[in-house]
C-alpha cells in the first residue's frame, strides 16, 4: 500500500491538473471575490472526490518519467483551461444580454469593474451574477462536472488538443452565444425602436421643445419597468438554453 503511495499521488496530481485549470475559468469561481486558497481547496477537493472514479484514466501516465511527466501535466493544463474557455464563452451570453439591455435602455455609460472584462455596463454584470445564482440554484453546475469527467474518454491523457477542432467548437460556441444574447434582449431591442420612433415624431410635431431632458428620464423609468417585468423570464430561458447547449454539447460526450 505505501510503495503505491507515490504512483497514487502523481496521478492525483496529474488529474488535479485539469480540474485546477478548469476552475479557474467557471463562471463564480474564476472571478476575483473568489479567493485563490478557495479556488485551489475546491479543486483539490473535486480532485479527491473523482479520484476513484478517473483513476484507471490517470493511472497509466503516472509512471512516466520527470520529462514525459511535465509534458503530461502541460497537456492536462491545456485541456482543462479550453474546456472552461469554452463554456465560459457560452456562459457570456448573460453578461452580452445585460449590456445589449443597458444599449436600448440609456445606461451605456453606467460602468462598473470585471476581473476580467475591465470596464463592463453595470447590468452586463448584474446578469451575470444572477445568471450564476440560478445556474447553482438549478443544479446546471451539475453538468460541469459531467463534462469534467467525460472529458476523460474524450481527450485521453497526455494527448494535446486537435486545434482545428477546437477552433471549431469555439467559432460555433462563440455564434450560439451571441445568438442566445440577442433573442433574450429581443423585447429591449423593440421597446428602443418604438420608444425612438415616438421620439421622433413627437421632434416632428413639436421641434422647439427639448425632447431629450423629457426622453431621457423616461426611457430610464420604461427601460427599469421592462426589466423588472422580463429578468425572470430572461434569466428562465438562458438557464434552460445553457443547460440544453451543455448537455447537447460534444464536450458532454
Amino acid at each position: 500500500m505505501l510503495a503505491d503511495l507515490p504512483l497514487q499521488a502523481t496521478a492525483l496530481l496529474i488529474l488535479y491538473a485539469r480540474v485546477g485549470a478548469l476552475l479557474m475559468l467557471l463562471p463564480v469561481l474564476s472571478e476575483e471575490a473568489a479567493p485563490g486558497q478557495v479556488r485551489l481547496l475546491l479543486g483539490l477537493a473535486i480532485s479527491l472526490a473523482l479520484f476513484g472514479l478517473l483513476r484507471p484514466f490517470v493511472l497509466a501516465s503516472a509512471s512516466a518519467t520527470d520529462g514525459a511527466l511535465l509534458t503530461v501535466l502541460v497537456s492536462e493544463l491545456l485541456t482543462g483551461l479550453a474546456i472552461g474557455l469554452v463554456i465560459r464563452m457560452m456562459f457570456q451570453a448573460a453578461a452580452m444580454t445585460g449590456a445589449l439591455i443597458s444599449l436600448q435602455v440609456g445606461l451605456t455609460t453606467v460602468f462598473t469593474f470585471d476581473g476580467h472584462m475591465g470596464q463592463v455596463p453595470l447590468l452586463a454584470k448584474l446578469m451575470a451574477l444572477a445568471a450564476a445564482l440560478v445556474c447553482f440554484a438549478s443544479g446546471v453546475h451539475h453538468h460541469w462536472i459531467a463534462a469534467l469527467v467525460q472529458s476523460y474518454g474524450l481527450f485521453p491523457v497526455g494527448g494535446f488538443l486537435a486545434a482545428g477542432d477546437w477552433l471549431t467548437l469555439a467559432v460555433s460556441t462563440a455564434t450560439q452565444a451571441l445568438a442566445l444574447s440577442v433573442s433574450l434582449a429581443a423585447p429591449f431591442i423593440l421597446y428602443a425602436v418604438i420608444f425612438n420612433l415616438a421620439l421622433g415624431f413627437g421632434a416632428r410635431l413639436a421641434p422647439t421643445l427639448q425632447l431629450f431632458f423629457v426622453a431621457q428620464p423616461l426611457n430610464l423609468l420604461l427601460g427599469f419597468a421592462l426589466f423588472a417585468l422580463t429578468i425572470g423570464g430572461i434569466l428562465t430561458v438562458f438557464t434552460e438554453r445553457f443547460a440544453g447547449w451543455l448537455q447537447a454539447s460534444p464536450l458532454h460526450g
